[in-house]
């Protein structure tokens, strides 16, 4: 791993099509830890420009929004693009303080056993220009929020108490997390295993930014870039009736008439899988409409038939066996 700061000059408006003359600092070379450029992301401009200030001037950054709106997607694109080595860290439940930390393993020494301290993925990062993104901030165990608390202070030491020492921060490590909640636990029902997060732990973090779904002119773009056999006009035509269903479903969640919401993901896979079924009806109960309650089947197949003017014929019921 490099151990310099970043120095090579870019300009926003040139690595993320943002209207802005914004310059940041990025680094000149690859590593193993840089995330690939995906050509075809859209970004989002207040978000990119909350990340890139959590690049360019070490705030700690909170991304919230719904799932699928491309959350982690979008650190890692902007890091992709800055040449920033990233790494992403899930905490879910299974998630322990030693898996970050560190503990004691037996290890082969000179064809001998011995018991050395191996270090966690929080004390890696620590020591070089990494950004760490914790995804599913909201969804993490208690003893595991209070060993990040402190390093969301801006210049936070962190202390391995198991070999008493305390690690200054690289420089060029940066903090970053993605939540579905900002924090206040499963509201709406959608997101079991979130919990009530800490409110002083929540005001350490410097920007909150919200990523929602977006305008579907540009949803659209992002289906024919990520599904580009069906840049044409009958497939164009195709995903925007594929956004305008996913529309319906998100007006008719917040209405309460559904429990589940389609997502940018959901559209992109009903779309790739439109391409290996054949029919976008077939295609959209395998997925999205057989994840829904069995009572809610005739709202999405009048939202489906509402879009493509046709009906979505539903499969037989299954025959009672004695």
């Amino acid at each position: 791993m490099h151990t310099d700061l970043p120095g090579e000059r870019i300009s926003v408006r040139d690595a993320f099509g943002i209207d802005s003359t914004l310059v940041v600092n990025g680094f000149r070379e690859r590593t193993e830890h840089v995330p690939d450029v995906d050509d075809s992301y859209r970004f989002n401009p207040d978000v990119t420009l909350a990340v890139l200030a959590g690049f360019a001037h070490n705030r700690r950054v909170l991304v919230q929004g719904l799932h699928g709106t491309g959350k982690s997607s979008h650190i890692e694109q902007v890091a992709a693009r800055l040449n920033w080595p990233c790494v992403r860290v899930n905490l879910d439940g299974h998630l322990s303080r030693l898996d970050l930390v560190g503990r004691d393993a037996v290890v082969l020494r000179e064809g001998k056993q011995v018991t050395e301290f191996c270090e966690g993925i929080v004390p890696w990062a620590v020591r070089g220009p990494v950004a760490l993104v914790l995804d599913e901030y909201d969804a993490g165990r208690p003893d595991v929020m209070f060993v990040i608390q402190r390093l969301l202070e801006r210049d936070g030491r962190f202390t391995l108490l198991d070999r008493n020492l305390v690690l200054r921060p690289h420089p060029a490590f940066r903090l970053f997390a993605t939540a579905n909640t900002v924090g206040l636990g499963n509201l709406n029902g959608l997101y079991h295993g979130t919990q009530r997060l800490n409110q002083a732990q929540i005001d350490r973090w410097d920007v909150v930014a919200s990523l929602n779904y977006l305008p579907p002119d540009e949803e659209i773009a992002i289906v024919l870039a990520r599904v580009p056999e069906l840049a044409d006009d009958a497939g164009r035509a195709l995903v925007a009736a594929m956004v305008a269903v996913a529309g319906l479903t998100r007006a008719g969640f917040r209405a309460g008439d559904l429990s589940t919401v389609m997502s940018p993901r959901t559209v992109i896979t009903w779309a790739e899988n439109t391409g290996i079924f054949g029919d976008p009806a077939l295609a959209f109960r395998l997925s999205f409409s057989n994840k829904c309650d069995e009572a809610e089947q005739p709202v999405l197949a009048e939202y489906f038939q509402r879009c493509f003017d046709r009906e979505l014929e539903q499969p037989a019921p299954l025959a009672a066996t004695a």
